[in-house]
Order: structure tokens, then C-alpha cells, then sequence
């Protein structure tokens, strides 16, 4: 009996684990988009970072943005740089989601995310003080336009 009880208990664990596993496959080949997506990121992540040890972004253009007006020059970094492209690859993402019918969902949250993320990266050439009201002003227009075409 207690045999009986193990045995059932070990195949419901595998059947658990399989489960896992097939789910994982499953959502894979149901939004690879997602995946492709976050992979892109840790990617460009990856090739930035790895230019700037090696002394890359020293030498372009826009390791060193000049403000007209002022001469004054802003170091953008690597982390801005990746920061921006990683908000880049969030947007294609949505382009991707709302050009492709089968991969269709809804995009405002991943919209938000990705203007976030490329804000945040020029948060050193463009001050805060003009990123946030715009960020506010977007995310209002976001809101009305979200309730005048919302399916009924």
C-alpha cells in the first residue's frame, strides 16, 4: 500500500515536471517575440558593454554628444546607450506584436516601458525636468487614445 502511494506520488512529480516542460516549449512556439525580444537585449547589452572595455566608444560620435549652442560635450556612457537601445527593442517588439495578427496583444504596457527605458537613457543630454512632464503628457495621450479606440 505504501509502495502503491510512492509510486503514484513519483509519477505525478514526472508528470509535473513534464508538464513544465511542455509548457515552456509550448509558449515558446505560441510568442516567440517575447523571447527573441529579451534576447535581444542581453545581446545588445552584451555588444555595448564589450565596446566600451575595449575603448570603442571612445572614439564615436556619440560616446561624446555636443549640446549646440553651448560647445558644452556630454559623455553618454555605456549604460545610457544601453538602456536607449534596450527601449528600442521594446518598441520593435510592439511594431512586431501589431504587424504580425497571430502575435497580436495588447502593447500599452510594453509601450510605457520602452519610452521609459530610451528616457531614462537621455537622462544625462536632456533634463529631467523636461523628460518627466512629457512622460506625463504621453502617458495621458496614451490613456484618452486607449478609451476612443478600445473594442466594444
Amino acid at each position: 500500500m505504501a509502495d502503491e502511494k510512492g509510486e503514484e506520488k513519483d509519477r505525478e512529480k514526472r508528470e509535473e515536471k513534464s508538464s513544465e516542460e511542455k509548457s515552456w516549449d509550448e509558449k515558446w512556439r505560441r510568442d516567440p517575440i517575447n523571447t527573441i525580444g529579451w534576447a535581444a537585449v542581453f545581446i545588445w547589452a552584451g555588444l555595448v558593454l564589450l565596446a566600451d572595455n575595449l575603448g570603442y566608444l571612445d572614439s564615436l560620435p556619440l560616446g561624446n554628444l555636443v549640446v549646440p549652442g553651448t560647445g558644452e560635450t556630454i559623455d553618454l556612457g555605456a549604460w545610457p546607450l544601453i538602456l536607449i537601445g534596450a527601449g528600442v527593442i521594446v518598441l520593435l517588439e510592439v511594431v512586431a506584436r501589431l504587424l504580425i495578427p497571430e502575435y497580436r496583444r495588447s502593447v500599452g504596457g510594453s509601450i510605457f516601458f520602452g519610452i521609459f527605458l530610451i528616457a531614462l537613457g537621455l537622462s544625462n543630454v536632456i533634463s529631467w525636468t523636461l523628460i518627466w512632464p512629457l512622460f506625463l503628457i504621453g502617458l495621458g495621450l496614451w490613456i484618452i487614445l486607449r478609451g476612443v479606440f478600445r473594442k466594444r
